[in-house]
């Protein structure tokens, strides 16, 4: 997979990122393609938000191959380390197992460690056990316990 390319996203790839959204066991029940109005809105307030940026993965075969969000926070913990959270984070099913994911991630990693972070972190769902072992294999270590609210 040596055609890999990584960019922002743009508007016109939305569908394509919710169809890669909703195609995971999890996403199939959260995510509803019918209404891409929401998810336009969505982009759109990410777009300005110079610490929030979507990324897509393109290949010669497919312009959204994959995609991931990557958002820098300030803090005061840790000698007021700045972080980077990497979040929904997909890789189109016909090339899953080659990895795409890693080199993401190691692009990512890089990204976020040449922008002046000096953590890089990550939530996963507790039934995503091929996330779990990826994240892993990557020099992760499930460190905290994550609690999420509904509002």
């Amino acid at each position: 997979m040596s055609d890999l390319r990584i960019r922002l996203a743009r508007r016109e790839d939305v569908p394509a990122i919710v169809a890669l959204l909703a195609d995971d066991m999890l996403g199939k029940g959260r995510e509803d393609a019918s209404d891409l109005e929401r998810y336009y809105a969505a982009f759109d307030a990410m777009d300005v938000e110079a610490t929030n940026n979507l990324y897509v993965v393109e290949t010669d075969a497919l312009p959204v191959a994959g995609t991931f969000q990557l958002i820098y926070m300030q803090g005061l913990s840790l000698g007021a380390c700045k972080r980077a959270e990497i979040e929904a984070v997909r890789v189109h099913a016909d090339l899953r197992g080659q990895g795409m994911g890693t080199r993401m991630f190691d692009w990512a990693i890089e990204k976020a460690r040449a922008d002046g972070c000096r953590l890089f972190q990550l939530t996963t769902n507790r039934t995503r056990d091929d996330g779990q072992r990826f994240y892993d294999q990557l020099g992760f270590e499930a460190s905290h316990v994550g609690y999420k609210m509904k509002l």
